[in-house]
């Protein structure tokens, strides 16, 4: 046993090592870009069959049909001969990527602070830069991601991360979105692994939202007393809320895990009393309530499509036809990933997945893009092709939500980003063992 410490160390630290990014970051851009000749899908206006797109200082200076009429002195051209498309990156509304890295070992998970109320917890604070994962993700597109926490029952502030960068200061796009809350369930239930009894559970329903009242009922009492006497005692908790209670562009989003009916519709009325911009994580169920949602302006990100019936009565393509009900009743929604963090880099296919069955083309790629970076607040810089807006773009070989189209290419805020990773390295390796 005197050796368990020494063990527990070592254990440690090879997990780390494991974890360890060998590709380089990209350094700034240092001239104007213009890649011209290709097709160019801007997701706020219509596409151009054939034009260009300028960026310098890692900000979009220009877009347009046909040829630049003109180009600053020193730019570097890259022609595209017609046979590209670009998009702006793609965004991951909902992941855990730079807290996590293998499920199975302990030491590289850092997704919960473990407290029940974690309000002032921040993720930007504990991504891992070096994570392998990152540049597995982005080389299929995936440029920018929203990291949430998790556990408890108001799990901290997410943060929008651009996925290349030395540290996480370089990472952060936006260090805090809002607050987390997994919100209770609103009924009981039966199941072979649930050992609450049925009596247990309303407890359990009725202290969880009596906590969350109580946690917004001081919040609010806070941020007012804060308001009338800038110098009374700090509390990092409440501290940390104030944003949620602020107005105007500075107001914060409140995202709350809720999937079913009951737990929607609670969420709907929590939202209109407190004035909170609400956005749901999961609702599965929301078409059934739509009305009620759009009434509380509440946006969705759905958790994937590659997932089973929620019910045995359910139809066997309910969560593929999800994105398209939610469309048809005019809720806004962004498509995330509902696998390990590993497995983010699929995340075009989930959008895939909708679109061969009935969600149109660009509202799939506005799901992830356009529409992800206005549900996560960050829409003033990423999500569209627009002057004045970072160059967060991809080059590609034809449709992204196609499995055979190939990432040409990636710029993050006008740095050109290097695509290879673990997987593509251990495939040139056991390529050039054939070639022997």
């Amino acid at each position: 046993m005197k050796y368990l410490p020494l063990a527990l160390l070592i254990a440690s630290t090879t997990a780390t090592a494991f974890a360890q990014d060998l590709t380089h970051k990209a350094p700034p851009q240092r001239g104007p870009i213009a890649l011209t000749n290709a097709a160019i899908y801007p997701v706020s206006a219509e596409p151009i069959a054939d034009g260009w797109i300028l960026f310098e200082a890692g900000r979009i200076t220009g877009i347009g049909a046909g040829d630049p009429a003109s180009l600053p002195q020193g730019t570097t051209v890259i022609d595209l001969k017609n046979q590209k498309r670009i998009y702006p990156g793609f965004i991951s509304p909902y992941t855990q990527l730079g807290l996590t890295e293998i499920q199975a070992v302990p030491q590289t998970i850092d997704m919960s602070e473990g407290a029940r109320i974690a309000s002032e917890v921040v993720a930007a604070t504990a991504v891992n830069p070096d994570s392998t994962l990152i540049p597995v993700t982005r080389s299929n597109g995936i440029l920018a991601a929203a990291v949430f926490p998790t556990g408890g029952l108001i799990s901290g502030q997410p943060s929008l991360m651009r996925l290349d960068g030395w540290t996480t200061t370089d990472m952060t796009v936006k260090r805090s979105l809002g607050q987390v809350i997994s919100w209770p369930n609103m009924r009981t239930f039966t199941a072979w692994w649930m050992s609450e009894s049925e009596d247990d559970q309303q407890r359990t329903i009725k202290r969880d939202l009596e906590a969350i009242t109580k946690v917004f009922d001081t919040a609010k009492a806070y941020a007012d007393a804060r308001a009338g006497d800038p110098n009374a005692p700090v509390d990092l908790r409440w501290e940390a809320m104030q944003p949620l209670f602020a107005a105007g562009a500075s107001k914060a989003k409140l995202f709350v895990r809720a999937n079913t009916v009951d737990q929607l519709v609670s969420v709907a009325s929590f939202a209109q009393r407190y004035g909170q911009d609400v956005v749901v994580i999961g609702g599965r169920e929301a078409p059934l309530c739509a009305s009620v949602l759009k009434a509380a302006n509440i946006s969705i990100i759905l958790m994937g499509t590659h997932n089973l019936p929620r019910r045995d009565d359910e139809a066997y393509d309910e969560p593929y036809t999800l994105p398209l009900r939610l469309h048809e009743a005019g809720l806004r929604f962004a498509i995330s990933h509902n696998d390990d963090t590993a497995h983010e880099r699929n995340l075009p296919y989930h959008a895939a997945m909708a679109v061969a069955h009935g969600l149109p083309g660009d509202v799939a790629i506005k799901s992830l893009t356009l529409w992800s970076a206005q549900i996560t607040g960050v829409d003033s810089a990423l999500g569209s092709l627009e002057s004045g807006k970072s160059a967060t773009l991809i080059v590609t070989s034809g449709d992204p939500l196609e499995i055979t189209t190939r990432i040409e290419s990636a710029y993050i805020d006008g740095r050109q980003i290097d695509l290879s990773n673990k997987q593509t390295k251990l495939a040139e390796k056991y390529r050039a063992r054939y070639k022997q």
